[in-house]
């Protein structure tokens, strides 16, 4: 049984949330502030961590912020206020995994929380396969009808780290952190490049991505096909 810690000032919204959640199967841990919920994760007890951003005495970021930097890779998914994009870009370079814009349905956030604790509860597949593409992880190579398609190992780092957090929004700073490292001649600019480059190698066509979206303000997000 997942146990999901939902960190929540309204209590009216964490009844709910709370209900859905035990309904689906899940155990339910809830904090109404900051404080107790920042305490609750750092028990690395839950599966999944609801979180939202603007609590009382700890903020959602903080909280976000503190787990990564203890080394818990909790998945996390962020309540946000609607169109808030800075605090959506600033959440997912803290370490969120997904985020949810309020007012949200509950089975719009159940669907996301099912999702995300699958792809985290299965090891990384020695291969990953999209269109006609293979993405070889062992042996870092990347073909295509089986004729190989030379990638940069930088290429390779990013193309890995979109394909394996699929369907996940994931910003240009988190890329350059992941994928990429402490690099002191690579920033943030260049992973609009490695992108390109990559969607010229893989892309059927390049005005219509069809694997590398681009989410305008926030980054990219691999979908496979």
């Amino acid at each position: 049984m997942n146990t999901v810690l939902i960190i929540e000032d309204n209590p009216t919204m964490v009844r709910a949330l709370e209900d859905n959640f035990t309904m689906k199967g899940y155990k339910v841990k809830t904090a109404l502030d900051g404080e107790a919920g920042l305490n609750a994760a750092l028990q690395k007890e839950a599966n999944l961590i609801i979180l939202d951003i603007m609590l009382p005495k700890v903020n959602g970021f903080e909280i976000c912020s503190q787990v990564r930097n203890k080394g818990i890779n909790t998945p996390i998914i962020m309540l946000t206020a609607k169109d808030q994009e800075q605090d959506i870009v600033m959440g997912l370079n803290l370490g969120a995994d997904d985020y949810v814009t309020k007012p949200f349905g509950v089975k719009q956030l159940l669907a996301r929380a099912e999702a995300l604790l699958r792809r985290t509860a299965q090891p990384e597949p020695d291969l990953y396969q999209f269109g006609g593409f293979k993405l070889d992880v062992a042996n870092q190579k990347l073909t295509h009808n089986g004729a190989e398609v030379p990638l940069s190992p930088k290429e390779y780092s990013v193309l890995h780290l979109l394909v394996k957090r699929r369907g996940s929004v994931l910003t240009r700073e988190e890329i350059l952190r992941s994928a990429i490292g402490n690099a002191h001649f690579v920033s943030v600019k260049n992973i609009d490049g490695f992108v390109k480059t990559i969607r010229e190698k893989i892309e059927p066509d390049l005005s219509k991505p069809v694997f590398i979206h681009t989410i305008k303000d926030l980054g990219y997000k691999f979908e496979p096909v």
